[in-house]
């Protein structure tokens, strides 16, 4: 608590010179304030007994222009902190007399008062008038009520948390109903009731008096003593003028506050803050935007995009004002009469309280396959004056069809191709040892016979099963298993004329049956290529180019079986699994090597048309 300072809040005494308390119990500490011309002196003090900290203040007789009558403000004082017991007022903890004076002891604070010039923020000048009016509240609800009848700056405090605290009660009054006969009003001009100042009963009104002209003196900027320059002939505070971003609400409440007349302000504290709690202090309308981020997806080349950001005011006695720009990119081209080179606005001002702006983003201008940010900024009437938006743009792909071939596929059909072939040279061992390479030449023969019976197969059962459903279709036959069903018949009748001609040239049951099976294999393999060849022209390859990578592949296959039985070095086998491989290989890196070139050529065409970069 620090009632009464000097400007700096500091004792200007040095220890010497501060009186000794210590016989009642408490080590003084500093000077917090001194009044003169009333002999009053406030200080922060230690007490022997707990080691908390008090605040004194001592009233001395023989200084300044004091009478024996302010004795009285003292035994007021007291009378009326012994009955409270609220947070926002400093308990009342001892009195004691000194050879000069009386002292008062009271719970210390360690805040200043208001009437330390500080910053406060509108919002902050609110909640310390909310509070004030939470303390009076309290002592209004007393029975009777406490009227404190000195509310001004100087006696209201306030810490570095908004905590408040009133203080001073020497001229409180317990009930309404106590009239001073005196000549000499007990107030401090500017700051008291008309009622108060020409000596007519008191009301729960009074003190509000007080308390509006103590807040107008915060928003104002106003010092205490020359709260009377801003009191016209007619005794009413003119303050309007002075205080133009406040809202017309908080300003009506205000004066409201300080009205001549007790009939024309708020009944009690209690109205006033019922009044007071929806009131907008500010006159600032407040932007809220419905998205802070704006994520873009092109799907196309070219393709322009469109989102919706909506802008809204809630404050009342408020119209928003804004406007849209982009923030300057490096790589992005000098407006053009204040038009951004692929960025736009529905609308690029405004004037609402409500206002729905389509954001739109032209991709004709931008690379293909990239990723672009940037900022939006709107700039408004209200607080905070600037908010960003950011934009994510996801260019749409290089126009280029990905080719990518089955190589999984493809690997288990070599591998299967690459199986039957070797279990068919197992079978030809015999003859290939009799007959060397006419032998092999026979074993070969055989097994190219049989892949070729199988890509025929495929391509006669795709064509029978493709000619089903078109009958299908044509005479609405809803049963589209019936076209499988074909396509596997005549791929059976196929492979089984294709495991007859297989079993001529072989001898004995046994061998039969199992080449038979070998033969179902590799035919089964060709015709799973054919069906590898299709998928690959649906990527995007050419029919030629589809065909030419399944039919190397099961010739590889087979390549590769018939070299782990003969031998891999066998000239023969080393020929054909060179001459098939690297054909093979090349056909597989050729679709990458060549979708990179053409997104180079595509880059260059950028390039040469200076399309805006990321």
């Amino acid at each position: 608590m620090e009632g009464e300072q000097n400007p700096k809040g500091r004792s200007s005494f040095s220890m010497s010179n501060l009186p000794d308390f210590s016989n009642q119990g408490y080590q003084l500490v500093r000077e917090l304030g001194l009044n003169r011309t009333h002999g009053r002196v406030t200080y922060e003090a230690i007490s022997s007994r707990n080691q908390q900290s008090v605040a004194i203040k001592q009233f001395q007789f023989a200084a300044g222009d004091t009478r024996w009558s302010d004795y009285d403000t003292y035994q007021r004082e007291i009378q009326v902190l012994r009955g409270l017991n609220h947070p926002g007022i400093p308990r009342y903890l001892d009195s004691f007399p000194t050879e000069s004076g009386f002292c008062l002891v009271q719970e210390y604070k360690n805040a200043s008062s208001l009437a330390v010039p500080r910053s406060f923020s509108p919002e902050e000048i609110k909640q310390i008038a909310v509070s004030v009016l939470e303390i009076l509240v309290y002592l209004q609800n007393r029975i009777p009520p406490v009227i404190h009848r000195d509310l001004k700056p100087d006696n209201i405090l306030v810490d570095d948390e908004i905590n408040v605290y009133l203080v001073d009660f020497g001229l409180a009054s317990i009930g309404t109903g106590e009239v001073t006969m005196s000549s000499v009003a007990k107030g401090t001009l500017g700051f008291m009731a008309p009622e108060q100042l020409f000596h007519r009963q008191l009301t729960e009104a009074s003190d509000l008096y007080g308390l509006g002209a103590t807040l107008i003196c915060l928003l104002t900027g106003t010092k205490s003593a020359d709260i009377c320059n801003l009191i016209d002939d007619d005794y009413r505070l003119n303050f309007q003028h002075l205080v133009p971003r406040f809202s017309l609400s908080w300003i009506a409440w205000l004066e409201k506050m300080v009205q001549l007349k007790v009939k024309d302000r708020f009944a009690n504290a209690a109205a006033a803050l019922s009044a007071v709690q929806p009131v907008y202090v500010v006159r600032t309308p407040v932007a809220d935007l419905s998205q802070v981020r704006l994520d873009f997806q092109a799907k196309k080349l070219g393709e322009k995009l469109t989102q919706i950001v909506e802008v809204s005011n809630s404050v009342p006695e408020t119209i928003l004002q804004g406007m849209w720009r982009v923030v300057p990119h490096e790589n992005d081209p000098v407006p053009i009469n204040s038009r951004h080179s692929w960025i736009s606005f529905s609308q690029v001002s405004f004037q609402a309280n409500y206002f729905r702006c389509r954001v739109t983003v032209d991709t004709r201008y931008l690379q293909a396959d990239r990723f672009y940010e940037r900022d939006l900024l709107l700039s408004t009437n209200s607080h905070p004056q600037e908010q960003l938006v950011k934009v994510n743009l996801q260019t749409a792909t290089v126009p280029l069809r990905k080719k990518k071939l089955p190589l999984a596929s493809l690997g288990l059909l070599v591998f299967c191709s690459a199986i039957a072939a070797w279990w068919q040279a197992i079978a030809w061992s015999d003859l290939v040892a009799e007959s060397g390479s006419m032998g092999l030449f026979v074993a070969v023969f055989v097994s190219v016979f049989v892949a070729i019976f199988g890509l025929t197969a495929a391509v006669a059962s795709g064509a029978i099963a493709s000619l089903v459903t078109h009958l299908r279709t044509k005479f609405k036959v809803k049963y589209r298993l019936l076209d499988k069903v074909v396509a596997f018949l005549i791929a059976g009748v196929v492979a089984w004329f294709a495991v007859r001609f297989g079993a001529s040239f072989r001898t004995g049951e046994t061998t039969t049956a199992s080449l038979a099976l070998v033969d179902v294999v590799l035919f089964l393999a060709v015709f799973q290529g054919n069906k590898i060849a299709q998928i690959c022209h649906q990527r995007g390859f050419s029919r030629s180019l589809a065909i030419a990578v399944s039919c190397l592949s099961v010739a590889w296959g087979v390549t590769l079986g018939l070299g782990g039985q003969v031998g891999w070095l066998h000239p023969a086998i080393a020929t054909a699994t060179i001459a098939i491989g690297l054909p093979l290989v090349a056909l597989t890196i050729y679709p990458p090597l060549e979708r990179a070139r053409l997104i180079a050529n595509y880059r260059s065409f950028e390039a040469r048309q200076q399309l805006i970069k990321p």
